[in-house]
């Protein structure tokens, strides 16, 4: 298990210790990102370097952008720290919240293939790494008296498989993987955390997110990210799934959109609930073909052949029609139509 109340007195040692002149200007905001050589990391990082005021609709300036990940690529960055390692290193957290946090951006996670495959793995980023996180933040908030925005990346595996014919807010969560316990174990801790007021906590569940990479990283849902880059550039693709399953969707700048606006959810907003099912768009793998097609002006539907793979279909191929009223009142938002999905999955996040 992870050694929480060492750190912890460890890390409020260092933060009462903190110098003014180490701290971000005044004004100036520290935020951190976790899994930020993800895809998704990497997007949302370009976003928040792109503008004088990183989140939308706030004015102050960013003063240190911290990156957390196993590896880094390219040059270093201006106002940006990159920290090679894992979250489950003490040592790593502790030098990220070395001077205090204003929000985080908790995107790492051992994804649901290598999660089912290494147990410990799964369990010491995806569990115990979460629960010393947040407890760096609430060490934070107890010795410097600054509460962080915590934002969590979810996920729609918390709901498990097979789905009832109608998904909405109320739907029971019976995770199917353990991937998907780990995270409904998370948006508890989260919660929790939340209500004791250590942290500003929000949850977003993530349905599919396109396009991923190309490389393989754990993640079984892949094969739809491959559908549409494949079929995009002009190459045949072979789908491992029939072209009647039916899935959720998100491009990866409209995710990061979602992140960077739960960032700025006023109190209110969150009073009565922290976690929230993103909307996203909902389709068949035919009906994806066809939106590529349209989107690229070519013959995808020409260039692609179905398969039926019964373990992926079961987890990935049988998704009902989606109800998310909660997350449209709280102003987070879908791609709008599938044509323009396929154009911004395949786009950078700006």
């Amino acid at each position: 298990m992870p050694d929480i109340e060492r750190f912890d007195f460890r890390h409020a040692v260092n933060l009462a210790m903190i110098p003014d002149t180490a701290r971000p200007p005044s004004g100036a905001m520290h935020l951190l990102i976790t899994g930020a050589n993800g895809f998704i990391g990497r997007a949302l990082a370009r976003r928040l370097l792109s503008a004088p005021a990183p989140l939308p609709g706030r004015s102050e300036p960013m003063g240190r952008l911290t990156l957390i990940d196993l590896g880094f690529e390219g040059p270093e960055v201006p106002r940006v720290r990159r920290l090679a390692g894992s979250i489950a290193d003490s040592s790593v957290r502790a030098r990220a919240f070395d001077t205090p946090v204003d929000v985080v951006f908790h995107l790492a996670s051992i994804p649901g293939g290598m999660a089912e495959q290494n147990y410990e793995l799964g369990r010491q980023v995806n569990i115990d790494a979460t629960l010393c996180l947040l407890e760096a933040a609430r060490t934070q908030a107890l010795f410097a008296s600054r509460v962080p925005i915590f934002v969590f990346a979810s996920s729609i595996a918390v709901l498990g498989a097979p789905l009832p014919a109608l998904v909405d807010d109320a739907t029971p969560l019976r995770p199917s993987l353990s991937y998907g316990a780990h995270k409904l174990i998370g948006e508890i801790l989260l919660e929790d955390f939340n209500r004791r007021s250590w942290i500003r906590g929000r949850a977003l569940r993530l349905p599919g997110i396109v396009a991923r990479p190309a490389q393989r990283t754990g993640q079984m849902s892949a094969f739809m990210s491959d559908l549409i880059r494949e079929l995009a550039a002009g190459r045949s693709y072979n789908c491992p799934v029939a072209a009647d399953s039916t899935t959720w969707l998100m491009s990866v700048p409209c995710v990061v959109r979602n992140l960077l606006h739960a960032a700025t959810l006023s109190e209110s907003a969150c009073a009565h609930r922290q976690v929230w099912t993103l909307p996203a768009l909902h389709t068949s793998l035919r009906g994806l073909v066809d939106a590529v097609a349209e989107a690229f002006d070519n013959d995808a539907p020409e260039r692609v052949s179905f398969a039926s793979d019964a373990a992926l279909e079961a987890n990935f191929g049988h998704y009902p029609p989606l109800r998310t009223p909660a997350a449209e009142a709280a102003g987070f938002v879908h791609d709008g139509d599938l044509v323009t999905l396929a154009r911004q999955a395949l786009e950078p996040a700006l």
